[in-house]
């Protein structure tokens, strides 16, 4: 049977050298994935020389560097031009260092907030051009909506309506669901999702015309059941996939949607303890004397606990954030979904791939380990003996050993 002979030893130069040109025009930045990526070819290469024969090692090392290139090297972009953009959510955190970037790199930013006299308020009038426009917004309120509508109109005539930055959010209950008042649900998706919706869909003429971007700020707690965010998840889940709706049915329009799945930051939400605090003894003033005594005031104190030690993790710096909303807003083709943040590719693996029993150990290592709630504790009232059997480790106590408590 008759062989393809190899290419020469100069048709094999040819390859190296347009894989060095594009390594050389390729738009890459320094940093650890770049470095992990030259290692591992540096590997691969020393494999290739020890096991195949030189014309086969170079196609395979250079099969391996596009590949890699295509994968770090960062896509085209759009120019800025004199696109317009909304953005809710900027009196802190990743609205307001979105709005003072994109200013920076030229375009109209309209930008939301609760407080045009707040700090953020402030700050942006004081380190941003003429160009950036404040406008107050509670998504709550249908009034504020239709006067952001009318607002958004009124400064994009000239230029156009190019995206949207569904930022703002609201949490303010970590508890267990029976714990968290309908309420906290209901204030959850007025913000996270109602309002976001109705802001949406009144700016999509102008979208459509502009043939722009939806960008939204959602969470991986609407994606994984993480312990104690309930009310919160619920409504990015409901976000999620309203914007996978959109980008379905937007797509005959040339409106292209992306959503941002940050890992944990530390935005001045965050990191406010004293506010965290409020909310907890609101949530132990507000539980009935019934569900209170069975869980006991002990276990929410845990759950506080837990909460702010797995704040400390958080990250203080918010631009890899702020990148993944300005590439899904200058992007040719951007992403459907943006994961900035450490970690993140590990916990969506685990999350789809591994049993439930790891999945949800390993949402409670590392963000919120319930203890026992007070009534299944051994020898407390309503606990039956079976309970006791089977959550003490010694059914013969000495008499002085206290009850055991879950950790």
């Amino acid at each position: 049977m008759e062989r393809w002979p190899w290419p020469s030893g100069g048709a094999w130069l040819l390859v190296a050298a347009r894989a060095l040109l594009q390594l050389l025009r390729a738009d890459l930045r320094l940093g650890r994935p770049l470095l992990a990526a030259l290692a591992l070819l540096a590997a691969l290469d020393w494999l290739c020389q020890r096991l195949l024969p030189p014309p086969a090692a170079l196609a395979v090392l250079a099969a391996a560097g596009w590949i890699a290139l295509s994968r770090l090297a960062r896509p085209p972009r759009l120019p800025v031009a004199t696109r317009a953009v909304l953005i809710t959510g900027c009196d802190s955190g990743f609205g307001k260092e979105t709005a003072k970037k994109l200013d920076a790199m030229g375009f109209t930013v309209l930008a939301t907030v609760l407080e045009l006299d707040g700090p953020g308020a402030l700050e942006l009038r004081a380190c941003c051009s003429p160009r950036l426009r404040l406008l107050q917004l509670d998504l709550t309120k249908p009034a504020d909506i239709s006067r952001a509508l009318e607002f958004t109109k009124a400064h994009t005539t000239s230029t156009g309506l190019w995206g949207l930055v569904n930022n703002a959010g609201h949490n303010n209950v970590v508890a267990d669901v029976e714990l968290s008042p309908v309420a906290t649900f209901r204030s959850c998706m007025e913000v996270n999702f109602f309002g976001a919706l109705e802001l949406t869909k009144g700016l999509l003429p102008l979208l459509r015309r502009s043939r722009g971007r939806i960008v939204t700020v959602g969470s991986p707690a609407g994606d994984m059941p993480y312990p104690c965010l309930a009310a919160y998840g619920t409504s990015k889940a409901a976000m999620a996939l309203l914007m996978d709706t959109f980008s379905c049915e937007l797509l005959p329009w040339g409106v292209k949607v992306s959503i941002i799945q940050p890992g944990c930051f530390k935005t001045e939400s965050v990191q406010n303890v004293g506010q965290w605090e409020q909310r907890k003894q609101l949530l132990l003033a507000s539980l009935p004397r019934e569900l209170l005594q069975a869980y006991g005031e002990d276990y929410i104190e845990h759950l506080h606990g837990q909460f702010l030690h797995s704040l400390r993790l958080a990250l203080p710096d918010l631009s890899p954030v702020v990148d993944a909303i300005t590439d899904a807003l200058l992007a040719a083709q951007p992403r459907r979904r943006y994961y900035p943040g450490r970690g993140l590719g590990l916990m969506y693996f685990i999350h789809y791939y591994l049993p439930e029993g790891l999945r949800r150990r390993f949402l409670q290592t590392f963000f919120i380990n319930h203890c026992l709630p007070r009534a299944l504790r051994p020898g407390q009232p309503g606990s039956t003996p079976a309970q006791d059997a089977a959550l003490d480790p010694d059914p013969n106590p000495n008499p002085g050993s206290s009850p055991m408590t879950a950790q």
